[in-house]
């Protein structure tokens, strides 16, 4: 079946050459976009949605979310408002009511909170295990993730378990949790920070998880300058991700990993950008301006999870990046959907497991598509907090 989308008043669509359409129409045919052009010229197809005018751009690609967790952490979010200061060791209370779950809630949690992103336009969507820290617990999360999320990415170093000693956690997560977790991941993370894991510890993680065959990511200068981004860019991972604290040698670093000739055939290390979460525990604004015009990639995320960012309103990412960070509307429409999925390797072609790409609207790519009750994407900004999100498919079906 074909459906075609016409009367698109403004059609973002992000592709390689981040066009802008007016009275813009497309075609969805099954899983794919198969037509894209003027609504004047489009094809027929089996069936027709008149977007009124609205404006269209492709779902959000949410890169960083930590969503397989129970419990609640209210109290926590309170205090630091009170002006209590964060710090990384309130993932244990997560970790307690996680583990004292069930499968069957801990899944239907999961499900609530992808059902909640997608009503919010999100269409891809990453999400980390570490609320377990033991073998049998990582495990369990990643299998639940597994069966629901797009991408899975392994953190079981997040953060070393009290009364148990660092090295020795950390020895258990390059052996047998990775072994454990290994056939529902394909990521791995470490966060690299004082408090959780130290550079060399970090290094060690990453290593372990590479020779499994995980794609690699980091967190990293979220509470202060540290080694996160110089290990991402060392290691080759694909993001490093908060990078609240940058100094000029960080951003050259990033930067100098896109000195390739464009992202699809040398993509280097994407700096995710987390706004809400900065909002939350009341850090800096990452630096998105510096960071694009010293010509590196940014990713805009919620980075979802109970302490720190219990938000996955990437429209929400997206107005404070224009609003707080410098980043013009296009740029930070652009961060939220292709840059999310450059940071996943989702961006471009047919990968070797048969999954199109995302973040983008093109022919063959795959048929991720929101439209916004406004004219044009600046209502994202210009009316920060609306519920703008008129009508969303996933893959070719209509999910909102």
């Amino acid at each position: 079946m074909s459906l075609l989308v016409a009367n698109i008043g403004e059609l973002m669509t992000q592709d390689a050459d981040a066009a802008v359409l007016r009275d813009a129409a497309l075609v969805l045919e099954g899983e794919r976009i198969s037509w894209i052009g003027p609504a004047a010229r489009a094809p027929a197809a089996d069936d027709r949605y008149d977007a009124g005018g609205r404006a269209g751009l492709p779902g959000w690609v949410d890169s960083h979310t930590h969503l397989v967790f129970a419990g609640d952490r209210t109290a926590e979010f309170e205090a630091r408002m009170a002006g209590e200061a964060y710090a990384a060791g309130g993932i244990a209370t997560t970790v307690a009511a996680t583990r004292a779950a069930g499968d069957y809630d801990l899944t239907r949690l999961l499900l609530a909170r992808v059902a909640e992103a997608a009503a919010g336009g999100t269409t891809y969507l990453e999400t980390k295990t570490g609320y377990g820290l033991d073998v049998a617990q990582e495990a369990r999360s990643a299998r639940i993730a597994a069966g629901v999320v797009d991408e899975v990415t392994f953190l079981g170093a997040h953060l070393v378990p009290a009364g148990v000693d660092a090295e020795a956690y950390t020895d258990l997560v390059c052996g047998p949790m990775l072994d454990a977790v290994r056939p529902y991941a394909r990521w791995a993370d470490v966060f690299c920070e004082t408090g959780a894991f130290t550079p060399e510890q970090s290094r060690r993680v990453l290593a372990a998880c590479a020779a499994a065959g995980l794609g690699l990511r980091v967190h990293g200068n979220q509470l202060g300058p540290g080694a996160g981004v110089a290990l991402a860019v060392e290691v080759g991972a694909a993001s490093v991700d908060h990078v609240n604290h940058l100094s000029d040698a960080d951003v050259d670093a990033l930067a100098s990993t896109w000195a390739g000739p464009d992202d699809d055939g040398m993509p280097g290390t994407v700096a995710t950008c987390l706004p809400a979460c900065d909002l939350s525990t009341r850090q800096p604004f990452a630096p998105a301006r510096r960071l694009l015009d010293a010509g590196a990639r940014i990713a805009l995320a919620s980075n979802c999870n109970p302490g720190t960012s219990y938000t996955s309103s990437m429209a929400f990412c997206v107005a404070t990046g224009v609003l707080q960070m410098g980043l013009t509307v296009h740029e930070a429409v652009r961060a939220a959907t292709y840059g999310g999925a450059l940071a996943l390797r989702r961006h471009t072609g047919v990968d070797a497991d048969g999954l199109r790409a995302v973040g983008s609207l093109a022919v063959g790519h795959r048929a991720d598509l929101q439209l916004l009750d406004a004219p044009s994407a600046a209502h994202l900004a210009y009316r920060p907090g609306m519920p703008l999100v008129h009508a969303v498919w996933r893959a070719g079906t209509r999910v909102r």
